[in-house]
C-alpha cells in the first residue's frame, strides 16, 4: 500500500464523525461537506505520520473551518440565514433494521438546528463539541482563542438558550410517527379541517422556506390547518428527514418540495417545508434518483 492510499484510508475512518460535527455546527449539508473536504486537503499538506491523534487533529481542523464559515455568514446575512429552514438529511423510508433505526435516532432534530442557528459562532462551537461530542474544554479553548474557563462559560450560555427554547421531545418511534403523519395526509386530502386540528398540536409551528431570503412562519393548529393543501398534481414520496418522517413532493415528475414533521405526544408539533427548488433538487437527489 502506497502512502497516499494509506492516508486516504485513515481519513475515511474519521469522515463520518467529521461530517456529523460539521453538520451540527453549520446546519448545511453542502457547507459541512466543504469543511470536511478542507480537512482532507490540509491533511495532504502535512506530515501525517507526525500526528499523534489523527481524529483529534482532523476534528480541530473541521471545527476551526466551521467557526470561520459561521463568522463569515454572520457578517453577510445574520438575520436572513437564521430564518431559513436548515438543510435536511433526506433518506428513503422503508423497513429499517434495528441498527439503522438506532443510527437515525441519533440524528439531530430540525428544532435543535434552528435554535443552534441563534447562538453566536463561539457558543455554537463550544456547545456542539462539548455537549454533543464530549470534547474537553481545553481543546475547545484553543479553537476559539479563549481560556478553558471562558470556553466552559460559552457552552453554559448556549446550553441555557437551548434548554430555554422549550423544544418538545420528538417521538423516536417511527411507527407512531407514521400513524400521526398519515392521519394528517388523510385529513388534508379530504379537506377535513377538524381532522387536521385534532392531529396538530395547539402550538404547532409551520415554517416554509421559499428561497431568495423568503421564509414564512405560521403558528397555531387552526392557522396551520388552513394552509394544509397539496399542490395540484402533486405526488408524495415518503422519506426520512433527519431521522423523522417526511416526504418529497413531486409535480409532473419534477421535485417540488420537501416536508419534515416533528411528532410529539401523538401530535404534530412542527412542520418544516423547503420550497426552494435548487435546495430541493440537491437535498432530495439521492431519493429521486
Amino acid at each position: 500500500m502506497d502512502e497516499s492510499q494509506w492516508l486516504a484510508e485513515r481519513f475515511e475512518e474519521h469522515r463520518g464523525r467529521l461530517g456529523a460535527v460539521a453538520y451540527r455546527m453549520l446546519g448545511s449539508v453542502a457547507e459541512a461537506e466543504d469543511a470536511v473536504q478542507d480537512a482532507w486537503l490540509r491533511l495532504n499538506r502535512v506530515d501525517a505520520e507526525g500526528i499523534d491523534n489523527l481524529g483529534g487533529w482532523l476534528t480541530t481542523v473541521v471545527a476551526r473551518e466551521c467557526l470561520h464559515m459561521l463568522r463569515s455568514r454572520r457578517q453577510r446575512r445574520e438575520d436572513v440565514f437564521a430564518a431559513q429552514v436548515p438543510d435536511l438529511v433526506v433518506v428513503p423510508d422503508g423497513d429499517l433494521d434495528p441498527e439503522q433505526e438506532a443510527l437515525l435516532a441519533d440524528s439531530v432534530g430540525l428544532a435543535l438546528l434552528v435554535v443552534l442557528d441563534q447562538l453566536t459562532p463561539a457558543e455554537r462551537l463550544a456547545f456542539v463539541l462539548h455537549d454533543m461530542f464530549e470534547l474537553p474544554f481545553q481543546e475547545i479553548a484553543d479553537m476559539v482563542g479563549r481560556t478553558p474557563a471562558a470556553a466552559r462559560q460559552l457552552a453554559s450560555r448556549a446550553r441555557r438558550r437551548v434548554n430555554g427554547a422549550e423544544m418538545p421531545s420528538p417521538d423516536r418511534d417511527l411507527t407512531r410517527q407514521r400513524r400521526v403523519v398519515h392521519a394528517f395526509y388523510a385529513a388534508a386530502r379530504e379537506g377535513d379541517f377538524d381532522g387536521l386540528v385534532r392531529v396538530l398540536d395547539p402550538d404547532v409551528v409551520l415554517r416554509t422556506d421559499f428561497g431568495a431570503d423568503r421564509t414564512e412562519v405560521v403558528y397555531g393548529a387552526a392557522s396551520v390547518a388552513m394552509q394544509a393543501r397539496a399542490p395540484r398534481g402533486g405526488n408524495l414520496r415518503p422519506v426520512l428527514v433527519n431521522g423523522s418522517i417526511g416526504a418529497v413532493i413531486t409535480v409532473a415528475g419534477q421535485p417540488f418540495s420537501i416536508m419534515a414533521f416533528t411528532v410529539a405526544g401523538d401530535r404534530i408539533v412542527g412542520i418544516d417545508i423547503v420550497r426552494d427548488l435548487e435546495r430541493v433538487r440537491r437535498l432530495a437527489a439521492s431519493v429521486l434518483d
